[in-house]
């Protein structure tokens, strides 16, 4: 199996694209990703952009994988999720002990060239103005978690674009220089387009699709308008208790079936 997971792949390109559907920590929950992409295609998205965990934690790595390449055939895009590199290379113990038992489980139900896509997928992508990586754009191989203002402009100092989405935290936050002391941070709210202006720095995470942390039920994501520069955070309904029967069906820990239900 290639190990090019440490490599990092700029792509810079003339584009007609304008909405981004800006989607990350899935983690192998298909009835979450199916209702998001169909949200998105309802509010006129041009371009999925997948910001790493694919898959893990959840019971569908297949269907998700398929989908994903799929989507990567018509022009989206996707980045290298720290669960993706873990199943895709059979990493356990870098892991907890949930986490291990979803990955050799994940990695048992991929077969060879799923997982050479997932080992394959680069760490940070960029276009134009844009930065997009699962974790922080400094040192991305690290994966580390944005949790301040601090780690914000690290990420965003490296980068040198503007703007940077990524997911890793399954919360969504949006991180934006003030202009006095540093970087401030917001807990975004849903459904409302956001003025982000091209004169400050902006890094935003977007929230988990298959996996919320927030005890609430709901697949999130969002959507950057890059000819309005607004950016909508949004949580979409979705068949969460089918999500959650199958989880339990394959014996993975009932702590991730009581995620998506808003339990645990």
């Amino acid at each position: 199996m290639a190990r090019t997971t440490r490599a990092i792949y700029f792509a810079t390109k003339e584009c007609s694209v304008t909405k981004y559907a800006l989607i990350a920590d899935i983690h192998s929950n298909i009835e979450a990703l199916d209702a998001v992409m169909t949200h998105a295609a309802a509010h006129g998205v041009d371009q999925h952009v997948f910001l790493g965990d694919l898959v893990g934690y959840g019971p569908d790595p297949v269907a998700v994988v398929e989908r994903v390449q799929q989507g990567i055939a018509q022009g989206d895009v996707a980045v290298l999720g720290n669960h993706d590199k873990a199943i895709a290379l059979n990493l356990a113990n870098t892991m907890n002990d949930v986490a291990q038992v979803s990955v050799r489980w994940t990695h048992a139900q991929l077969a060879a060239p799923q997982l050479d896509f997932l080992a394959n997928l680069p760490l940070l992508l960029q276009e134009d103005d844009m930065t997009w990586v699962h974790a922080s754009a400094a040192m991305p191989e690290l994966w580390a978690y944005i949790y301040d203002g601090e780690a914000a402009a690290r990420s965003l100092r490296m980068a040198g674009t503007p703007w940077v989405f990524c997911g890793h935290v399954h919360d969504p936050a949006l991180y934006f220089a003030n202009g006095v002391s540093g970087f401030s941070a917001i807990r975004p709210p849903e459904d409302v387009a956001i003025p982000l202006p091209a004169h400050r720095n902006w890094l935003a995470i977007v929230g988990s699709c298959g996996q919320p942390r927030d005890g609430q039920i709901g697949a999130r994501y969002a959507i950057f308008d890059r000819e309005r520069c607004a950016l909508s955070f949004f949580r979409v309904p979705y068949d969460y208790e089918r999500t959650a029967a199958k989880i339990r069906a394959a014996g993975l820990p009932e702590r991730l079936a009581r995620h998506v239900e808003g339990l645990a």
